[in-house]
C-alpha cells in the first residue's frame, strides 16, 4: 500500500493536504483504514469548530472497534464530506480520494508532519 508523495502525514496516521488559499483537506491513511477493518460509523468536526493539532475531533468506528479522529493541523473547519458520513464504507475503500473527511482553514503552519517516506518507516513498510 503506498502513500501519496504529494501528502503530509501525522503519526497518529491521518493525511493532510498541501494548503490552498490557507485550507488543507484531512483524511485517514489507507495503512488506518485497513487496521480499523470495515468503517461503519463516521463522527466529524461540524464547520465552524476550531480543531487543535493533536487533539481528537471525532471518531470511527469499525466492525472492530472505535477510534479516537485526531486532527493534524489547527484551525476552522469549513467543510466535513457528509458522502463519508452516509456511506462510512468510503474511508476503506478509497482513504486518499473519495473517503476524505474534512477540510479546515488553518491558522499557522502545520508542524510534526512526516513525508510519504518518514510516514512509510513509521508504519514498518
Amino acid at each position: 500500500m503506498s502513500n501519496p508523495q504529494n501528502l503530509q502525514y501525522s503519526k497518529e496516521h491521518e493525511w493532510v493536504t498541501a494548503a490552498e488559499d490557507g485550507v488543507v483537506t484531512v483524511g485517514v491513511t489507507a495503512f488506518a483504514a485497513d487496521a480499523l477493518g470495515d468503517v461503519v460509523y463516521v463522527q466529524l468536526p461540524e464547520v465552524g469548530d476550531t480543531v487543535t493539532a493533536g487533539d481528537t475531533c471525532g471518531e470511527l468506528e469499525s466492525t472492530k472497534s472505535v477510534s479516537d479522529l485526531y486532527s493534524p493541523v489547527s484551525g476552522e473547519v469549513v467543510e466535513a464530506n457528509q458522502a463519508v458520513v452516509d456511506d462510512p464504507a468510503l474511508v476503506n475503500s478509497s482513504a486518499f480520494e473519495d473517503g476524505w473527511l474534512f477540510k479546515v482553514r488553518i491558522s499557522g503552519a502545520p508542524e510534526g508532519l512526516l513525508n510519504a517516506d518518514e510516514y512509510t518507516a513509521h508504519t514498518g513498510g
